[in-house]
């Protein structure tokens, strides 16, 4: 037996400029509510399904450890991916413009649990998100309940 089994992405912190304006932006766009707040670390933790977002302030005690805050030409990371269980591609599509936002293309991509459907965007500090649809039904027969509980209601 592996001494590591992850089950999933636990969180991510996101350094970002403005928390306010990536709280509600993230708030609008993923529905993201706020799960607690840290003002003497500079952190906003947000809830999405079983994971957090955490919105650390670059001005924060813990922020400014990691010297010049992000943007479009200064990346903390490549991009992380936010796993949906529906991929209605024009409702996503017609909410990302409401919200402002030009939605990449969509595109079949591998991920966790196999291919799907996926678009890129990218949040007001330049950070670059994947929306990722449900693996494509060939796929979850495969997969165990724990992976993709529901597979089964799906493949129906």
């Amino acid at each position: 037996m592996a001494a590591i089994k992850p089950l999933g992405l636990d969180h991510v912190v996101l350094r970002v400029a403005d928390v306010e304006r990536a709280r509600a932006w993230y708030a609008a766009v993923l529905g993201c509510k706020v799960e607690r707040m840290l003002p003497s670390f500079g952190l906003t933790q947000l809830r999405t399904g079983s994971t957090l977002i955490d919105l650390l302030d670059i001005k924060g005690p813990i922020g400014k450890k990691g010297g010049a805050g992000p943007g479009t030409k200064r990346r903390n990371m490549d991009h992380f991916c936010m796993q949906l269980e529906r991929f209605d591609e024009k409702k996503i599509v017609a909410h990302l413009k409401k919200c402002g936002i030009e939605p990449g293309k969509v595109e079949r991509r591998y991920g966790a649990l196999g291919h799907g459907p996926s678009m890129y965007l990218s949040d007001p500090d330049g950070n670059t998100l994947e929306l990722k649809g449900p693996p494509d039904a060939d796929q979850t027969e495969k997969m165990p309940d724990a992976i993709w509980p529901g597979r089964r209601k799906r493949a129906r």
